[in-house]
């Protein structure tokens, strides 16, 4: 089969079109042909090579899809599912037996593997995922709009509802308010009554952030994001800002945040270690709360709100898949709005 892949890592140039085995799916998996799939930045981070993740080459990278089931493993219950159904699928991948799977926290599972980053991705014609990870997509729902949703949604539905436990008239901050994560963020926020301020580098991606939802924008390139955040709360500060910049941005969330606030942090695109000025944790008495993707239920719960309309997939760009380097390129530049989608 035909799949997007790296022979090694390194730059968005290791991007290449090959021809790799077609996957046989195994106990509890079923194949899936793909019909689009979902870039991510944990795809350009993967491609690019993470400290310590040891890969097998080459590497189909992509965590999210959308696609038809054209067989089952042997052995396999379909949990309800049959053949030429159309679905897509959580990309995080747990044991199902250990403490925290037991307790329905599968992201914190001790074995736990994202699709295209530990395991292989559905940048492909075909992809094997386990039955239980699966979600019947709605006859009229485009397949482009269903891979852009799993990762992003579920990643913003926990953040917000179950670590941050946003309530009703709170003011959350939304840094970088292009990325699919944040598009999600916006939504959700907005939807549960909360006045949400977006930051992003362009007019056009901040009025694109207000149609989905934000009060206030600010432009982080014209002015100081944090001082800004002080100032259109009367100097309290925000109850929760989502940070997923991390080295560039932590200080000032820290300063932006209210007293007893939260901080969320799903990622540093900037970079990973921190140099926190801890005078302002304690004495503002900040929650700084760590959050990974979702567990399974949340998975489903949010998506139910996706395919009913509550919440709105953002496609800033479909591409076929054959052009996945410039694809890659596009979200690596950081000028597209929403997700990239490949299609097949």
């Amino acid at each position: 089969m035909k799949a997007v892949a790296i022979q090694a890592h390194g730059g968005v140039d290791n991007i290449e079109i090959l021809e790799v085995p077609k996957p046989e799916p195994k106990v509890g998996e079923a194949l899936i042909r793909i019909r689009a799939a979902a870039l991510n930045r944990l795809d350009l981070f993967t491609v690019e090579g993470i400290k310590g993740l040891v890969l097998k080459m080459p590497h189909v990278p992509g965590g999210d899809g959308a696609g038809i089931i054209e067989k089952f493993g042997p052995n396999t219950d379909p949990m309800g599912f049959g053949v030429a159904d159309r679905v897509t699928f959580n990309p995080g991948v747990s044991c199902t037996q250990c403490e925290m799977c037991r307790q329905g926290e599968e992201s914190m599972c001790l074995n736990y593997g994202i699709i295209g980053e530990h395991l292989p991705g559905v940048m492909a014609e075909y992809a094997a995922v386990p039955v239980r990870n699966l979600v019947k997509i709605p006859n009229d729902f485009p397949f482009e709009a269903a891979a852009a949703s799993p990762l992003v949604f579920q990643t913003a539905w926990r953040e917000l509802v179950t670590r941050a436990k946003i309530r009703m008239a709170e003011t959350v901050v939304i840094l970088g308010a292009g990325s699919g994560v944040s598009t999600a963020a916006i939504q959700i926020a907005a939807k549960a009554g909360c006045r949400v301020i977006a930051t992003s580098s362009t007019p056009e991606k901040l009025q694109r952030a207000k149609e989905l939802g934000a009060t206030d924008l600010i432009n982080y390139k014209t002015e100081n994001w944090s001082k800004r955040v002080y100032e259109l709360t009367g100097k309290r500060g925000a109850d929760v800002i989502l940070d997923s910049v991390g080295e560039a941005t932590l200080n000032d969330s820290v300063r932006a945040v209210r007293k007893g606030g939260r901080i969320v942090i799903i990622g540093g695109t900037t970079g990973q270690d921190v140099n926190l000025n801890l005078r302002y944790v304690y004495w503002k008495q900040v929650d700084i709360l760590g959050s990974t993707m979702g567990s399974n239920k949340e998975f489903r719960d949010v998506m139910q709100l996706v395919f009913n309309g509550t919440l709105k997939p953002v496609v800033g760009t479909a591409m076929p898949f054959a052009q996945a380097q410039a694809a890659f390129k596009l979200m690596q530049k950081g000028e597209s709005f929403g997700k990239i989608v490949l299609t097949f």
